[in-house]
């Protein structure tokens, strides 16, 4: 988010943070993800509810009526902040109600000292996706009823996973918001690890490192960054000796492949 964006997050944020403590997480989480949805499928409710021409109280009263008893009062008043607020694009109201929404579930998990298994949950299914068309395309298809979806996550994921990955998952299945799910379980993993403040490195590496190279690793990123990083790993044949590391749109690459494709950049320059 930019600029008024920016800024009304941070004021929908501190109305959350003061209403979330006395909330049932999970519930909080689950509402207000069904808000995003709402004003993601009713287009003239979100034009309404995003027009800056309005006054935000004329805002918060009109969305109290529709939905005052059926969801808490924490997801309540923190719909209401976010329609007070004025945004820089009417998709934002949408956007920073699911990232509050995922951060309900965040918060859940680390309550239950489960944070971390999220994280690599989420890393994991969005491999697991990334290398099976098949799952992909029974996830991917919009014309798949929900459901269906909800059942096939279950039954794949029930048990196995924390209930927050489950949640996670299984909200953006059903709600994909224009993106792949791939793409959408590292937006929600970069969300997951700043509940600690951590940075997330995703580490590409012929071999499974062992857990003394992995704490020596991120150690080593802790010192360069000065934030803890949590550590995805990806084993990749591809990548033949030594390991790349993926922070953000920053890259550090000692792999042999990375060296032959430097030393080929040279060349062709």
């Amino acid at each position: 988010m930019r600029g008024l964006s920016r800024t009304s997050l941070a004021e929908v944020e501190e109305r959350f943070n003061a209403v979330a403590g006395s909330a049932d997480l999970g519930t909080l989480s689950d509402e207000l993800f069904a808000v995003a949805d709402l004003l993601d499928r009713e287009h003239g409710l979100r034009r309404a509810m995003s027009d800056p021409a309005r006054p935000g109280e004329q805002k918060a009263r009109i969305l109290r009526a529709l939905l005052d008893g059926k969801v808490s009062q924490a997801a309540l008043a923190t719909a209401e902040a976010a329609v007070s607020a004025r945004w820089s694009r009417a998709g934002d109201l949408a956007d920073v109600l699911e990232r509050l929404g995922v951060v309900a579930a965040a918060a859940e998990a680390e309550s239950q000292s489960r944070l971390d298994d999220v994280e690599d949950e989420l890393f994991r299914f969005g491999r697991i996706v990334a290398a099976n068309p098949e799952l992909r395309r029974a996830l991917a298809d919009d014309s798949a009823p929900a459901d269906g979806k909800r059942e096939l996550l279950r039954t794949l994921l029930d048990g196995k996973v924390a209930p927050t990955s489950l949640r996670l998952v299984t909200q953006l299945a059903v709600h994909r918001r224009g993106r792949s799910l791939e793409t959408g379980l590292e937006e929600y993993g970069q969300l997951v690890a700043q509940q600690r403040q951590r940075l997330v490195a995703v580490v590409r590496s012929a071999v499974e490192l062992t857990e003394g190279q992995k704490q020596r690793l991120a150690a080593w990123l802790r010192t360069s960054y000065g934030r803890d990083v949590h550590l995805n790993v990806e084993v990749d044949k591809r990548v033949l000796g030594g390991f790349s590391v993926r922070i953000g749109d920053e890259i550090i690459d000692t792999t042999i492949v990375g060296r032959i494709e430097e030393v080929r950049r040279r060349l062709a320059g």
